[in-house]
C-alpha cells in the first residue's frame, strides 16, 4: 500500500505554528512510510488568495526542511472539476443544493 498525505493551506495569509505542525507531521508520516507529500493550495477564494502568500508558504516550508513531492493549485484545476461534474451529471449522480449562500455560510460558521 502506498501512502499519500497532503498539506492544504489557503494562501490568504502567512502560515502559523499550527499549520507548520500539520505540515511537519504529514511530511514525516510520508517520509517514514516511503510515501508522497503533496502540497495543495486551496486558492479557490479568488478574492482573498494571493500568490505572494503561496510563495511565502513555500519559502517557510523549505526553511523548515519540508519539500513537497508535488504542488497543486486548486484554481488551476477548474476544468478537471467541471469535467467531473459533467460525468456525475450524465450518470444521474448529481443532486442540486437548495440552500442559499447565506444558509451555507451559517453552516460553515457553526462547524
Amino acid at each position: 500500500m502506498s501512502v499519500t498525505v497532503r498539506f492544504a493551506p489557503s494562501p490568504t495569509g502567512n502560515i502559523h505554528i499550527g499549520n507548520a505542525r500539520t505540515a511537519l507531521f504529514n511530511w514525516l508520516f510520508a517520509y517514514r512510510n516511503k510515501g508522497r507529500f503533496i502540497q495543495r493550495f486551496d486558492d479557490t477564494d479568488v478574492e482573498r488568495s494571493k500568490q505572494e502568500f503561496a510563495d511565502a508558504i513555500v519559502y517557510d516550508l523549505h526553511w523548515l526542511g519540508i519539500f513537497p513531492d508535488t504542488t497543486i493549485y486548486q484554481s488551476r484545476r477548474f476544468l478537471l472539476y467541471d469535467a467531473a461534474v459533467e460525468k456525475l451529471k450524465a450518470a444521474g449522480l448529481l443532486y442540486p443544493c437548495y440552500e442559499t449562500q447565506d444558509e451555507l455560510e451559517l453552516k460553515r460558521k457553526i462547524q
